[in-house]
């Protein structure tokens, strides 16, 4: 790992700006056209089915020639929960609901974002009441809750009281990053050993919200991919308050994870398409946006 954060000179490094990246953002990062079949995914709309509605960050694996899907079903006829949900898919774009589904009701897992780490599935998801939470799987399918992310301020006291959720995560050179945000206001940043504790790099959103009308009034990342060493952020953002169903996907890259570029020609996706995940299919990317259905985008080249 690149970024230089050791306590001595960090209160330098923070101060400096974001290293210059020049290059127009890659085309098929940016440039993306739905397919013929959206949406591939949604709720059931039965009226007494758990997943009646589906919400939020899901999130997809591909592995062994499988898709892998984990999302949030919810039905507020039946219980204020939301519960996780698993399908499967050759292709992407046809699924295949679990069929023990729920794979997980006992407790609220909503906005989800799956790491696999030495043989170790890391579910990072929100809570009730927008807390972060941690869940283990060997399977895929069993799922061992581990209890709240605890995560500290930058001189290891506890962060404010209040929610912190959309926790998405990777490992990188045995640290672990967390970008996380608070009521969708910002967006911070934090790292761990052990996934126990986790501290910020600083006490400040590493993304904020505006100036532009897009995100004035709301971001939080998706997902985190990395090229040429340089980081690349989706995240959805909204442009009214009050919060209106215009939500938007959007990108940003960095070279630290600290300072970070907002695409010029942001929003990627409208329409009320967000909470995004991309892909790799065949050699290309392909980007699903997740609330309020699965979406599927292409690169429009």
């Amino acid at each position: 790992m690149r970024i230089p954060i050791r306590r001595l000179g960090l209160a330098l490094l923070l101060a400096l700006p974001g290293p210059a990246l020049g290059d127009d953002f890659p085309k098929d990062l940016v440039s993306w056209k739905p397919i013929p079949a959206n949406p591939v995914f949604r709720g059931t709309g039965l009226e007494r089915g758990w997943d009646r509605k589906i919400r939020e960050r899901g999130w997809i694996l591909f592995e062994d020639g499988i898709y892998h899907l984990w999302y949030t079903g919810y039905n507020d006829d039946r219980s204020p929960n939301r519960s996780l949900g698993y399908a499967v898919s050759v292709d992407g774009v046809t699924w295949n609901r679990w069929p023990s589904n729920p794979i997980v009701s006992s407790s609220w897992v909503e906005d989800v974002c799956v790491v696999k780490h030495e043989g170790v599935y890391s579910m990072f998801a929100e809570g009730e009441r927008d807390v972060a939470h941690l869940l283990t799987s060997t399977d895929r399918v069993t799922w061992k809750e581990q209890g709240p992310l605890d995560v500290r301020k930058a001189d290891g006291s506890p962060i404010p009281p209040g929610p912190y959720g959309t926790p998405t995560a990777f490992v990188e050179d045995g640290t672990w990053y967390l970008l996380y945000e608070r009521g969708d206001r910002g967006v911070w940043l934090a790292t761990s050993k052990d996934r126990k504790v986790w501290t910020n790099v600083r006490d400040e959103p590493v993304l904020a919200m505006g100036p532009d009308a897009y995100d004035r009034y709301a971001v939080a990342v998706d997902q985190v991919i990395k090229r040429d060493g340089v980081y690349y952020a989706y995240y959805h953002a909204n442009s009214h308050d009050p919060w209106q169903k215009d939500w938007t996907t959007n990108i940003a890259r960095s070279r630290d994870l600290i300072h970070w570029e907002k695409y010029p020609g942001n929003p990627l996706v409208g329409g009320d398409s967000s909470s995004s995940v991309v892909v790799p299919v065949g050699g290309r990317l392909r980007l699903y946006t997740m609330h309020p259905e699965v979406r599927a985008f292409e690169p429009a080249r």
